[in-house]
């Protein structure tokens, strides 16, 4: 299983994932895929993704059942502790005061 979610992405790339997996809600993609797909995949949101941002999720043989890999800026960064990938926030950016 695969899940793609991606944010300002270009409708170019937006349309070349609608021809490998289904999208089930506005830049929320499903589908089963094998590896090279999947990594075919990857390499076309890394080219097309442009100032958005996009996070891959699939099912893998690890202890949380998944992996997964983001692309862009967000606030939600992966991280690995003990061998498990996890998910920090980075600090809310405050205003300046004058």
């Amino acid at each position: 299983m695969l899940v793609i979610v991606v944010e300002n992405a270009p409708p170019r790339l937006r349309g070349r994932l609608g021809l490998w997996l289904i999208e089930v809600r506005a830049g929320v993609y499903v589908g089963k895929v094998s590896r090279r797909v999947r990594e075919m995949i990857w390499d076309n949101l890394e080219k097309g993704i442009i100032d958005g941002s996009a996070v891959m999720a699939w099912s893998s043989n690890t202890e949380s059942g998944f992996d997964f890999l983001t692309l862009g800026a967000n606030r939600r960064i992966p991280v690995e502790l003990d061998g498990i990938k996890l998910v920090s926030f980075l600090p809310v950016d405050k205003p300046e005061s004058h």
